[in-house]
C-alpha cells in the first residue's frame, strides 16, 4: 500500500484522486443542503401544514437518524462491503429518496425521509475516510486535503440553497427538490463513471448551474453578488477537477474491500438496508400515520372556503380571483396525536386570556395591547399586567390580553427537562440511546484492548467527540429554529417607499411583504401565516408572483414601509451564508494554523475546540443584541450575517480539525467505526437540536386569534437563544480547561506501535 500511496499522480501538491472525492462529495451535500434548505418550510407552509411543534419534532428525528447511521454503514465497510461500494450504494439510496420527495403526499414523504437516512449511512463516512486513505500516516499534508475537502462540502452547501432554496420558495417545492436529486445524481455519476466521462459532466453541470444561478435569483444586489461569487468559486474548482481527472483521478485501490474478504455477504446488507427503510419511516414520523387525527380533517369545502376568505379580504383582481378559484383543491395532511404537540406549558408562545382569568393580574406579561382603534398602547411590551392596567382596559372595552410566558418558565430546568424527556421518550430518540449506548461500550471494549499510547489516543478522540456534540446541538440549530427565525423576524426586503401621514384614509394596492407584519389588515393583525397564504396560493399561478392586495390605511400604518416582491430575499437562501463564509476563510484558517505551527503557537486541537464554542455562543448573543434594535419585531439582516459568521468561524476551528483528529488518533482496524462515532455523536446533537428549536418555536394550539406578530416570535426565540449563548460560552470555558490532559493523551511527538519507526 506504502508504494501505491505514493506514486499517485499530483495536482497542486496533492493526490489526483482528492478532487473526484471533492466533486462527488461536493455534489452529495448540494443534494442534502438544497433538500434541508426547504425541509420545515415544507412541512410548515406546504401540503404537511404542520405546527412549530410537529415540524421541529420530525426534523429532530430525522437529522439525528441521518447522523446515526454512519455509524453503522462505516462497520459494514469496514468488515463487508469496502469504502467504495458503501458509496455507490449510499448514493443511489439518496438519489432515490430525493427524488420520491417531488412526491406531495404524506407516506412518500416519510419513505424518502427513510431513504435519505439509510444512504446517508454509507455515503457519509465513507467517503470521509477515503481521503485518509491517500496519504500515509506521518504525510503532514492530510490536515490540509481535509481543509480542500471541507471546501468541496461547503461548496455544494452554497450552491444549493441559493437554487433549491430559491426556487423551492418562489415556484414550488418539489422544483426546489428536483434539483436536489439532480445534484445527487450528479455526485453518483461523477464517483463511478470513466474519467473522461466524470470530466465531461462536470464541466456541462458546473456551466449549467452558473447559468441558472444567474437566471433564478431575486432582483437584490447583493444576492446577485452572492450568485455570481459562487458561480466563480464553482467554474474554478471545476477546471482543477477536471485536469486531475486527466492525470488519473481516484485509485482503483482506493476504497477497496477489505482483506480476505469477497462479496458472498452483501446480499445480507442489502436485505439488512431494505427492512430498515419502512422502519426509519415510521420512526422519523413518531408512527403518525397510524394515530388518529389531532385535529379535524380538513375538506375541500374548508379549502374554497378559505379561498373565498382570501380573494375577499385582500381585495385580489378579478383576473387573479378567477384563477385561484380555478386551482386543483389540494387537502392538506392533518396533524396526528402521534407527532405529538406539548402542551401549552411547556412553549414561550403567546396565549390569548381573558383579563378576568384568576392569577393572571400581577403574574403576567402582556405584548403590546392597543386601543380597539389602533390609536393608543395601552400596556407595554413585556410589562406585568397590573389590577390597573387590566381596570383601564375594561374601561376601554378590552376583555382579553395577548400574553407571554415570562423567561423563567421558558428556560427554567423542569420545562427544558419534560421537553427534552418527553422526546427521548419516542421511537427515534429511544432507538438512539440504545445505540449510543451500545456503541459507547464497544468502542470502549475496543480502546482497553489497545496498547496504552493507542488507548490514550482513543480517549483524547472520545473526549473531542463529546464537545463536538455540544457545539452540534447549538450550531444544527440553522436549518430548523434559525430559518424560521428569518423567516419571521429578519427583515429581508428593499424598501421603495413609506406610508406617510397624508396617505391615511387612503386604499393603496401593494405587493405583500414582510414589511406589513404586524400591521392591521381587515381589523386583523396581518402575520406571517396571512402572507404564507397568499405566496403558497400564487406559487401555483406563477404568472401572478408579483400579485397585489388592497390596503386601507390608518394612523397605525404611518412609517409602514412597502416594497416589491421581487427584491425579497427568500429566507431559505441565507442557508448558504455559512458555506459561503467556509469558501471565502477556510483557506484563510489552513494558512494562519500552517504559520502558527511554524512560530511554535499552533494551538493544540482541544482549544481549537474551545474557541469553536466560545463562537458558536457569541454568534447567538449577536442575535441577542440585535432583538434589542428591533423595528416591529424585524432585526436588520446583518445580525443574522454576523451570527452566521461567528458560528462559521466556530466551526472552522472546530470540524475540519476534528474530522483529522479522527483519523489520527484512531487504530486504524477501528478508523471508520470512530469516524461512525463522531457522526453519531452528530446525531445526538440532531436530536437535542431539535428540542431546542421546539422550545423558540409557538403553539399554535393555544392561540385563539391567528398567528402572532413578529414582535411575540422574537420575543419567545430572543429569550432560547439568549440561554443557548450561555451555555455555550460556559462549555468553552469548560473544554479550555480539560485542553492539557487532552492534548496530552494525543502523544503528538511519539511513534505509533502499529507503525515501523519513520
Amino acid at each position: 500500500m506504502s508504494k501505491e500511496v505514493d506514486n499517485q499522480p499530483m495536482v497542486l501538491g496533492h493526490p489526483a484522486g482528492l478532487y473526484t472525492l471533492f466533486f462527488a462529495e461536493m455534489w452529495e451535500r448540494f443534494s442534502y443542503y438544497g433538500m434541508r434548505a426547504i425541509l420545515i418550510f415544507y412541512m410548515t407552509k406546504g401540503l404537511l401544514a404542520m405546527s412549530d411543534a410537529q415540524s421541529s419534532t420530525i426534523y429532530g428525528a430525522y437529522t439525528a437518524l441521518v447522523y446515526m447511521t454512519p455509524f453503522i454503514g462505516g462497520m459494514l465497510a469496514d468488515r463487508i462491503l469496502g469504502k467504495r461500494i458503501a458509496v455507490v450504494m449510499g448514493g443511489t439510496l439518496m438519489a432515490a429518496g430525493h427524488l420520491l420527495m417531488t412526491y406531495e403526499s404524506e407516506w412518500p414523504f416519510y419513505f424518502a425521509l427513510a431513504m435519505i437516512i439509510a444512504g446517508n449511512g454509507f455515503f457519509k463516512p465513507n467517503i470521509s475516510t477515503m481521503v485518509g486513505t491517500l496519504y500515509g500516516p506521518k504525510d503532514l499534508r492530510r490536515d490540509n486535503a481535509f481543509n480542500i475537502f471541507y471546501m468541496g462540502i461547503n461548496l455544494g452547501a452554497a450552491i444549493s440553497p441559493l437554487l433549491c432554496g430559491y426556487i423551492g420558495e418562489v415556484y414550488g417545492w418539489h422544483y426546489g427538490f428536483g434539483l436536489a436529486t439532480i445534484g445527487m445524481m450528479v455526485g453518483l455519476a461523477v464517483f463511478i463513471m470513466p474519467n473522461m466521462v466524470s470530466a465531461a459532466l462536470i464541466m456541462v453541470a458546473a456551466i449549467g448551474t452558473s447559468v441558472a444561478l444567474f437566471v433564478f435569483r431575486p432582483d437584490n444586489i447583493a444576492a446577485i453578488g452572492l450568485n455570481i461569487l459562487v458561480a466563480i468559486c464553482l467554474l474554478a474548482a471545476a477546471i482543477i477537477a477536471c485536469v486531475a481527472l486527466k492525470r488519473g483521478g481516484l485509485p482503483d485501490w482506493a476504497g477497496r474491500r477489505p482483506v480476505n474478504v469477497d462479496s458472498r455477504n452483501d446480499w445480507k446488507v442489502y436485505l439488512g438496508t431494505a427492512i430498515s427503510i419502512p422502519i426509519f419511516a415510521l420512526l422519523v414520523s413518531g408512527f403518525a400515520p397510524f394515530m388518529p387525527p389531532g385535529k379535524a380533517d380538513v375538506t375541500a369545502e374548508d379549502v374554497k372556503s378559505d379561498r373565498e376568505k382570501m380573494i375577499t379580504r385582500f381585495g385580489l383582481s378579478e383576473e387573479i380571483a378567477a384563477d385561484v378559484r380555478a386551482l386543483p383543491i389540494v387537502v392538506p395532511a392533518s396533524s396526528r396525536d402521534g407527532i405529538s404537540l406539548l402542551p401549552a406549558s411547556i412553549y414561550q408562545g403567546t396565549i390569548t386570556l381573558d383579563v378576568d382569568t384568576p392569577d393572571v393580574i400581577d403574574r403576567t406579561l402582556v405584548t403590546a395591547v392597543k386601543s380597539r382603534d389602533g390609536s393608543r398602547t395601552l400596556a407595554e411590551a413585556d410589562s406585568t399586567l397590573t389590577a390597573d392596567v387590566v381596570q383601564q382596559l375594561r374601561a376601554e372595552g378590552v376583555t382579553q390580553v395577548v400574553v407571554l410566558k415570562s423567561a423563567k418558565e421558558v428556560t427554567g430546568l423542569g420545562k427544558v427537562g419534560a421537553t427534552f424527556l418527553k422526546n427521548i421518550a419516542k421511537p427515534a430518540g429511544l432507538i438512539l440511546i440504545a445505540l449510543g449506548v451500545l456503541a459507547l461500550g464497544y468502542l470502549f471494549v475496543e480502546i482497553f484492548r489497545l496498547p496504552w499510547l493507542l488507548r490514550d489516543r482513543m480517549l483524547a478522540a472520545m473526549v473531542l467527540i463529546f464537545f463536538q456534540l455540544i457545539f452540534f446541538a447549538f450550531f444544527e440549530q440553522a436549518g430548523n429554529s434559525l430559518n424560521v427565525y428569518t423567516d419571521r423576524n429578519v427583515s429581508r426586503v428593499s424598501a421603495s417607499s413609506t406610508v406617510t401621514e397624508e396617505m391615511v384614509g387612503q386604499t393603496i394596492r401593494i405587493q405583500p411583504t414582510q414589511f406589513q407584519l404586524g400591521y392591521m389588515h381587515d381589523n386583523k393583525p396581518f402575520t406571517i401565516k396571512d402572507l404564507d397564504q397568499l405566496r403558497g396560493t400564487m406559487q401555483r399561478l406563477p404568472e401572478h408572483q408579483a400579485f397585489e392586495v388592497a390596503w386601507t390605511l390608518d394612523q397605525s400604518h404611518v412609517g409602514m414601509q412597502i416594497g416589491e416582491r421581487r427584491s425579497e430575499l427568500p429566507a431559505s437562501i441565507f442557508q448558504a451564508l455559512n458555506a459561503i463564509f467556509i469558501l471565502l476563510f477556510a483557506l484563510a484558517f489552513n494558512a494562519l494554523w500552517t504559520w502558527l505551527e511554524g512560530k511554535g503557537f499552533n494551538p493544540s486541537a482541544a482549544v481549537k475546540f474551545a474557541l469553536g464554542l466560545l463562537q458558536v455562543g457569541l454568534g447567538f448573543y449577536a442575535l441577542v443584541i440585535g432583538a434589542k434594535f428591533a423595528n416591529q419585531g424585524m432585526i436588520s439582516v446583518w445580525w443574522l450575517v454576523l451570527a452566521y459568521y461567528l458560528h462559521t468561524t466556530g466551526e472552522l476551528c472546530l470540524s475540519p480539525v476534528g474530522l483529522s483528529a479522527m483519523t489520527k488518533l484512531s487504530a486504524k482496524h477501528l478508523v471508520s467505526t470512530l469516524m461512525g462515532t463522531w457522526f453519531l455523536a452528530t446525531a445526538f446533537s440532531q436530536y437535542v437540536a431539535g428540542i431546542i428549536s421546539e422550545l423558540a418555536g409557538v403553539d399554535e394550539s393555544a392561540l385563539e386569534n391567528g398567528f402572532p406578530t413578529p414582535v411575540e416570535t422574537l420575543n419567545t426565540s430572543t429569550i432560547v437563544f439568549e440561554q443557548v449563548a450561555y451555555v455555550a460560552m460556559g462549555s468553552a470555558v469548560v473544554c479550555l480547561l480539560f485542553a492539557p490532559i487532552i492534548t496530552y493523551w494525543m502523544h503528538q511527538n511519539v511513534a505509533d506501535p502499529d507503525e515501523p519507526a519513520a
